[in-house]
């Protein structure tokens, strides 16, 4: 079995077998990748493939649903405007939540590399030292000699733990899933930002509509207002008719003013999200009728919802985590192994330090059993184990999470392409019927009464079907974040990270 070894040399290999065969295994359990959930439908009941339209409305043309599509990585390009796509991009260049989410996962990154250096490798260091002391001869029983001289030694230091149960090794498979939950982190923070920008983009041309469609209804209302005040001086009409045109108008005045802050409010968070200071964000305008809806909506198959959306992946790399941390516990009550050695020169003299009599080694190996510690590497244990449970039944929630959120984009692009269609029939037929009304005024055949009514509702009806077509575009994002965002067909990294440490703080190169 062994032909060039003889047999006194193969008994001393008995005992490194043994260690070897032993580093092999790791104690605690072996980490299985949870299933995914066993269902072919997002929905409780089926969905209609292609969406309700409404022709000549932004927002309101067709759209389906691909199953099985993949989603592209820059998703938002297919509302084609130049304007969101320059806003994306500086937002993915600047915003800092999205540096600190890069920063953490080099951090991350880092503790795995520091944990496999610390863990696998020998500590290795180098010493020396000089000193000049004085001892009585008499300590040695001896009655003659000098008491007081120089002692020079250098020497290098050597320990390896044996990692003979494997708690290195789940130390460095939690180090890694931690730096996996870290890399998620990013992903989700990198989905986060786009689609935020994309649905703050639509509630800004969604205020600037509402808004503009306000400034319309006053000027309509002013205009009555002055047709009312002179039909007053004939007799035509009471005082109670003027003013309760005034107090219509004042009320979209009203209702303008809260537009324009929340207009500005939009625009500020807009510029946050790129990074920038309001005053100096230099935001462009969005309008809805300049927005495209993205004709083809993917539908990843439910299985593969788990394995696309960065939050899923992040809970199941914390439960990864968890379980390599109870490895770690579990080998803690075990065994440990250590080496030790160290070879250097020793002299009472400098230039004799390295000379043939001054040389001296150490080499040592030694194990120690935990027996008692009050009960504390057992609690830790049994916390390590409870950690685990909590990271699974998070890892639950979150699925859960994921395929509600999918479910409630569905169906809100579902429902929302209809109520989009009644708004606008709602929005047309309103304005057809104030029209007719205030030129049946005009001539005295309506009552004031009538006016007041229709416009009531005309301005309801075109406040509701901006919203309508501001929400469909808004859900349509909505969707694309839902599924993941389509980070894995990205090219290159999520955050290109800048070198804001200071010269003082920059790294020194050494073996440590």
């Amino acid at each position: 079995m062994f032909p060039l070894i003889n047999p006194s040399s193969r008994l001393k290999l008995i005992p490194l077998i043994c260690v070897a065969v032993l580093s092999a295994c790791a104690v605690g359990p072996d980490f299985k990748q949870p299933e995914a959930p066993k269902t072919s439908s997002y929905t409780e009941t089926p969905l209609t493939k292609k969406l309700t339209t409404a022709p000549g409305v932004p927002g309101g043309s067709d759209q389906e649903f691909v199953e099985g599509a993949d989603i592209e990585a820059q998703w938002w390009e297919l509302y084609k405007s130049p304007e969101l796509d320059a806003l994306i991009k500086k937002a993915l260049e600047q915003n800092p939540n999205l540096g600190a989410a890069d920063a953490a996962l080099r951090a991350a990154q880092e503790n795995v590399n520091a944990q496999i250096g610390g863990q696998y490798f020998p500590a290795i260091g180098v010493g020396a030292n000089a000193l000049r002391q004085k001892q009585p001869s008499a300590v040695y029983g001896l009655n003659y000699g000098t008491d007081t001289y120089n002692l020079y030694n250098t020497s290098v230091n050597v320990t390896y733990k044996l990692d003979v149960f494997g708690g290195a090794r789940r130390a460095v498979e939690g180090a890694r899933a931690q730096a996996e939950v870290a890399q998620f982190q990013l992903e989700g923070a990198y989905l986060s930002l786009t689609a935020n920008v994309v649905t703050s983009a639509v509630r800004e041309a969604a205020l600037r509509a509402q808004m503009q469609a306000t400034e319309e209804i006053l000027k309509a209302q002013t205009n009555l207002a002055e047709v009312t005040e002179k039909q007053l001086v004939i007799g035509t009409v009471s005082k109670v008719d003027v003013t309760s045109q005034r107090t219509l108008v004042s009320s979209s005045q009203v209702d303008l003013f809260n537009y324009e802050r929340n207009l500005a409010f939009a625009r500020n968070q807009l510029a946050v999200l790129v990074g920038e200071i309001p005053s100096n964000a230099n935001i462009a305008k969005f309008d809805l009728a300049n927005l495209k809806l993205p004709e083809k909506l993917p539908l990843s198959v439910p299985s593969s919802l788990v394995r696309q959306r960065p939050d899923v992946r992040a809970a199941e790399a914390q439960l990864k985590a968890q379980n390599a941390f109870v490895g770690v516990a579990t080998a803690n009550l075990l065994p440990q192994f250590n080496i030790t050695g160290s070879i250097g020169a020793a002299a009472l003299t400098s230039s004799s330090l390295f000379g043939p009599n001054s040389s001296l080694w150490t080499l040592g190996g030694g194990i120690l059993q935990p027996l008692f510690q009050g009960g504390q590497l057992l609690a830790q244990r049994r916390g390590a184990i409870a950690n685990y449970e909590q990271a699974a039944f998070q890892y639950q929630a979150t699925v859960l999470n994921a395929f509600q959120e999918v479910a409630n984009a569905l169906r809100a692009l579902e429902t929302g392409a209809q109520a989009l269609k009644a708004a606008s029939d709602a929005e047309r037929y309103a304005y057809e019927t104030l029209d007719l009304v205030q030129q049946q005024y005009k001539l005295g055949t309506a009552s004031y009464l009538a006016v007041l009514y229709y416009q009531n509702q005309y301005q309801q009806a075109k406040v509701k079907s901006v919203s309508a077509q501001a929400t469909r575009f808004s859900d349509t994002a909505a969707l694309f974040a839902a599924l993941g965002g389509g980070w894995w067909n990205r090219e290159g990294p999520a955050f290109k990270p800048k070198d804001i440490a200071n010269k003082d703080q920059n790294e020194t190169s050494g073996t440590n």
